[in-house]
Formats: structure tokens, C-alpha cells, sequence
């Protein structure tokens, strides 16, 4: 289990798992999502939740892991743009981690 901080002062957290951050990967959630000038605000928030949304109408398959996201992470209570910015910000050093082990592995 992590957490993060989702607001400046730091009085409210974010508990997630590695299920979700492997979710955000499978379905490649934070490509495309932030435009160029990089800042993370509400737009960017309901843009995500607006694309989950549609892969969830679009999908045939089993979404589960993406429901699970949805209800344990993205549209918690405590979830604002700061707290998806530290998302963003915790995912890449994780994917690129898991990445670094994975080379590791295959030498």
C-alpha cells in the first residue's frame, strides 16, 4: 500500500495499491492526459475520469481493476489536482523502477 499527500497543506492522503498503479499502466491512462504547458489542474482531472469513463463504456472485457481504480483512487473524496500531480509524479518513478529491475532481470 502507498500513499500520497493530495492537497498542499498536507492534512488529507491518498492510499493506493500496486494493482492500481499496474491499472494506470495496462491501460495507459497518464499518456496524452497532461496538454504541453504541463500543469496538472481540475481539467486535466476530469479529462482523466472522462476517459476512464469511456473505456469502461467502450470496453467488452472485464473492468474490474479499472473499477477498483476508480472507486479506491481517482474519484475519492480526497482526489483534486494536487493529489493526482503527486499520483503522475509517484507512477513514473515506479514504472520507471519496475523497468530498471526488469532490465536487471533479463541480464
Amino acid at each position: 500500500m502507498y500513499t500520497i499527500q493530495s492537497n498542499v497543506s498536507g492534512t488529507r492522503s491518498l492510499s493506493f495499491t500496486e494493482e492500481n498503479l499496474k491499472t494506470i499502466e495496462k491501460y495507459a491512462l497518464f499518456q496524452g492526459l497532461i496538454d504541453s504547458n504541463g500543469i496538472v489542474d481540475e481539467s486535466v482531472l476530469d479529462k482523466l475520469k472522462l476517459n476512464i469513463r469511456s473505456i469502461i463504456g467502450s470496453s467488452e472485457n472485464d473492468c474490474k481493476d479499472l473499477l477498483d481504480l476508480c472507486l479506491n483512487v481517482i474519484y475519492h473524496d480526497n482526489m483534486k489536482a494536487f493529489g493526482l500531480h503527486q499520483l503522475i509524479l509517484f507512477y513514473i518513478n515506479w514504472k520507471k523502477e519496475k523497468d530498471e529491475k526488469e532490465e536487471v532481470a533479463e541480464e
